[in-house]
Parts: C-alpha cells; sequence; structure tokens
C-alpha cells in the first residue's frame, strides 16, 4: 500500500479506481490523477491509500512518468474492495476521491461509516450523459464535489443528474509528461512492423462493439471516397477491441481493405511513433467526454478532425488548431480530410497551434495544482477552515 497503519494522527486520502493497469483513456486519467495525489500528499505529510477494483488482485505498483506509485487490487470483487475501503476510511480519512461515477456508491457507504469523510467524485463523460439509475444517481448527489473534464460533460452533470452547480468543478485531464517529451523528441521512434507508406490518417481507441460512437465507420468510408483524389491515403486505426472484425469486413466490403490498417498491441513508444508518422489525426466520435487522445496528437503537432460536440469542442478549435464537423455527417467528414490532405500550410499552421495549445493549458503540473485547490476547496467550503488551512501549510 501507498501507507500503513499508523496511530501517528496524520490525515489520509483515499484514492479508488476502477482500473489503474488498463489500456484507455479512463485509465490513463486514473494514472494521472493516482501520480498528482500521491505528490500532493507527500507534499503535506499525509497518508494515502489507493485502491483498484479492476486490477489483478494483490499489491501492485504503477509506473507513470517519474511516478511509482503503490496500490492495492481487487481483481473485481466487490465486497473486499469496499470493505477495505471502509476500513480505511475509519483510519483518520480525511477525503476519498472516487475515480469514476460507479464508485460514488462505494464513497457514500465509506462516509456513512465516518460522517466527517469529504467525497469527491470524478465523471469522464458518457456514462452521465443520461440520467442514472436512482441508488447510482443518489450516491452522486451525496458527494461533496463531482469533477468533470469537459464544459459539456459538467453541464450534463447540473442538467442531467441535477447536481448543484456549487458542487461540480472543471478539471481538465493533462497529457503524460513521459508522453510529452517523446513528442518533444521523435526522431527514432520505433514505426510498428508493416506500417504503411503514404498518406496517413490516423486514429487512436478502443474499437468496441459497444463504442461505435468513435466513428471509425464513417472513417473507412471517408477514405474508400478520398481514394480518387488520394490513392496513396491510408487509415490507421490503433487499438484493439471486439468490433476490429466487423470494421475489417466494412473495409474489405468497400474495397479498400488494402488502405484500412487495424494496429494492437503496441508500446507507448510505438504509438508515439504512429502519431509522428500521421499527417492528420481524426476522431469523429459523437460520445467522447473529453478525449486524450486529441492531446496526444496536438503534441506531435498534428491537424485534428473531430466531431462537433461532447467534451471534443473543448480540446479541437475549429481553424485554430483542427477542423470540427457535424456529428455523422460522412460528406462534410469527407471535405475535411480531403481539405487537410490538400494543404501541408494549413496542416502546419493547425498542428504548430495545437501544439502550443497542449503546452500552455494540458501539463501534468496545471492540472495538479487544480486538483490541489480542490482539495483544499472540499475541506473549507464545508466548515472545516482549520484542516482546510492545514492541507494548505502540511500542517494540522
Amino acid at each position: 500500500m501507498t501507507s500503513q497503519d499508523s496511530t501517528s494522527g496524520k490525515k489520509r486520502l483515499i484514492g479508488l479506481f476502477p482500473e489503474l493497469l488498463g489500456v484507455g483513456g479512463v485509465q490513463e486519467a486514473g494514472r494521472q490523477t493516482a501520480a498528482a495525489l500521491r505528490e500532493i500528499v507527500d507534499r503535506h505529510g499525509w497518508l494515502s491509500s489507493f485502491f483498484g477494483l479492476n486490477d489483478r488482485p494483490g499489491e501492485q505498483v504503477i509506473f507513470t512518468g517519474d511516478h511509482h506509485i503503490p496500490f492495492r487490487g481487487f481483481g473485481r470483487a466487490k465486497v473486499p474492495f469496499v470493505l477495505s475501503a471502509i476500513r480505511h476510511a475509519r483510519k483518520d480519512a480525511s477525503i476519498v476521491l472516487a475515480s469514476h461515477p460507479n464508485l460514488a456508491l462505494p464513497a457514500a457507504w465509506m462516509k456513512t461509516t465516518s460522517p466527517r469523510l469529504r467525497t469527491i467524485v470524478m465523471s469522464h463523460g458518457i456514462e452521465v450523459w443520461k440520467p442514472l439509475p436512482w441508488v447510482r444517481r443518489r450516491a452522486l448527489l451525496l458527494a461533496d464535489f463531482v469533477l468533470a473534464p469537459s464544459h459539456d460533460t459538467l453541464k450534463k452533470l447540473i442538467h442531467v443528474q441535477s447536481i448543484p452547480k456549487e458542487k461540480v468543478r472543471l478539471l481538465p485531464w493533462p497529457l503524460s509528461p513521459s508522453f510529452l517529451r517523446l513528442a518533444d523528441a521523435p526522431l527514432g521512434l520505433p514505426l510498428p512492423p508493416g506500417f504503411p507508406q503514404g498518406r496517413i490518417i490516423l486514429t487512436v481507441g478502443r474499437w468496441a462493439a459497444s463504442e461505435r460512437y468513435k466513428g471509425v465507420d464513417d472513417l473507412i468510408r471517408a477514405v474508400a471516397q478520398l481514394g480518387a483524389p488520394f490513392p496513396r491515403v491510408h487509415l490507421v486505426a490503433v487499438g484493439g477491441g471486439n468490433d476490429i472484425p466487423r470494421l475489417r469486413k466494412l473495409a474489405y466490403d468497400l474495397g479498400v481493405a488494402d488502405r484500412a490498417w487495424f494496429i494492437s498491441n503496441l508500446s507507448t513508444e510505438e504509438i508515439a511513433a504512429c502519431y509522428a508518422r500521421a499527417d492528420v489525426f481524426a476522431l469523429p466520435s459523437s460520445g467522447e467526454g473529453f478525449g486524450l487522445v486529441f492531446l496526444e496528437a496536438m503534441a506531435f503537432a498534428k491537424p485534428l478532425v473531430g466531431a462537433a460536440c461532447g467534451g471534443t469542442m473543448d480540446l479541437v478549435k475549429d481553424g485554430i488548431n483542427g477542423l470540427l464537423v457535424p456529428p455523422g455527417d460522412a460528406r462534410r467528414l469527407v471535405q475535411a480530410l480531403g481539405q487537410l490532405l490538400s494543404d501541408e500550410s494549413l496542416c502546419a499552421k493547425l498542428g504548430q497551434r495545437g501544439a502550443e495549445i497542449v503546452r500552455e493549458n494540458f501539463r501534468f503540473d496545471i492540472f495538479e495544482a487544480q486538483l490541489e485547490k480542490i482539495l483544499g476547496d472540499c475541506r473549507l467550503a464545508f466548515g472545516k477552515a482549520k484542516t482546510g488551512e492545514a492541507l494548505k501549510t502540511g500542517k494540522e
């Protein structure tokens, strides 16, 4: 564990995560959150305990950037996960941060056994865009603060989940410092074997049947239409998922099986190399709560194409660092991709501005400072001025 049992009187922060070792945007956001929390509690002399519900059971460690973070995994065993969290909440715990709305319920149970405990729940996007079941929604309402990575998700929390406005905070996800270092030194990054030659439209995600809203179907159709003016254009879809066989068949049926590539099980360096080699990054998703992959593409100075909805609009600024198209509009998607593929100066301009934006606004240190302020506000906002000041000074 990050900290063992202690009678020192130090305060304890508990982090509840769905999964810290997995692949995906939610998992990466969890790792960056854990890294920021670790730095914050170490700076203030607090104790901390991190739990991963779906990670393999037992003591585990994640390495993210310069951070070495111990935690306990529970192998999807919900009862031991909750009981362990409750037990730790009784040991002078001050704040629990649940990094997904599905974990708001365990956080609420922890609060019933430790009434002075303050709870923060992170949301991500599509999971709060429709009314939650009553029990989960009530647990979310019981949180002291609820965090949103984008303005769109923030509005959904207020208007769809009925979270009071004063409880909601905006906290955009950061780009991993280690990934940013790869973008700053792209020469020599290893491309995956068999990576195609020619013009590259890159997309990165999890290609699951439950997440067809990401728009890979539309990208395959776009490549088929772009074949005449751009015969050497290829779509490279990085990521795994159970929908890949269907997507491969679609590419075959449209006659572009040789120009639609699905590549999975890549190292971080190989993924970075794919960004470096791409001409355009596109993810016309209608269900993004944020979209860390846009930040990754921006770090490599790539022009973006995204759907004008959801959290994408916080990251893709039309005519500034990319082009926005109406969600589901195949014709406009083809036009946007064609415009970028035929205009190198526009690509360079949009890509350069994106590279500047990600380094100005989405650095890890900015995220950490914003999260630290939220932790302090959580203590102060509910009549705990003394301990709130203790968070800022590191003293009790």
